[in-house]
């Protein structure tokens, strides 16, 4: 059984990350607030790359929630129909568009019960968009941040929800607005779910996995 890390460990994790990668940003192509929300809305059971591959078009003609509404459910399928679970997802885009305009004044709320509420915005979509849009230090468990928080021994858990609470409280307050980033870039290229790339990776002293992959010959 791996030993718990204990915080000076957790510290140097970040520290590492930190001089690495002082402003990490996410990679879902956005061009304003709402094209963000709706990325991440799209991401969902999806990859970043393909996600980007289908909105990068649809922005630059729809990047408003008015624009999104006037284009239609049937021309956003269309649009996104690369991405898996199109059309639940191109559903839920006109609906969370359509509260947008008559709730909100067509802009991003900034509380987790007005994001909730909308349509196929769940608690990971809100932890994302508070984090990036507004500022907020919050934690978005995707399957990168729950296999690294149970891989590497600082934040075991059995459920995302689980995962986040104590990422929450063992990452040092001073790197919170950006942790999650790190640890999903970190998990998307060096701890990857299959074979991690232990030989490159940053913490490999610190992270307790084993064994530890080798270089590749």
């Amino acid at each position: 059984m791996p030993r718990r890390l204990k915080a000076p460990d957790i510290e140097e994790i970040f520290k590492r990350f930190h001089a690495a990668n002082p402003e990490p940003k996410g990679e879902l192509h956005s061009v304003n607030d709402f094209t963000l929300l709706v990325a991440v809305v799209l991401s969902a059971q999806a990859t970043d790359e393909s996600v980007n591959k289908a909105t990068k078009p649809l922005f630059a003609k729809a990047d408003t929630p008015e624009k999104i509404v006037t284009l239609g459910e049937e021309k956003l399928r269309e649009a996104i129909k690369t991405i898996g679970l199109y059309k639940m997802k191109a559903k839920n885009v006109i609906e969370l568009s359509q509260a947008l305009i008559t709730k909100h004044g067509s802009k991003v709320p900034s509380t987790r019960e007005e994001l909730e509420a909308l349509s196929g915005v769940g608690r990971k979509t809100a932890n994302v968009v508070l984090n990036t849009i507004f500022g907020e230090p919050t934690i978005a468990v995707d399957t990168h941040l729950y296999r690294l928080g149970n891989r590497i021994s600082f934040a075991s858990g059995k459920t995302p929800m689980e995962v986040e609470t104590k990422l929450l409280k063992v990452i040092p307050k001073h790197y919170l607005q950006h942790a999650h980033h790190w640890l999903i870039l970190h998990g998307r290229y060096v701890c990857k779910a299959r074979k991690p790339e232990c030989w490159r990776c940053a913490i490999n002293d610190i992270c307790q996995f084993k064994p530890k992959s080798a270089a590749p010959l």
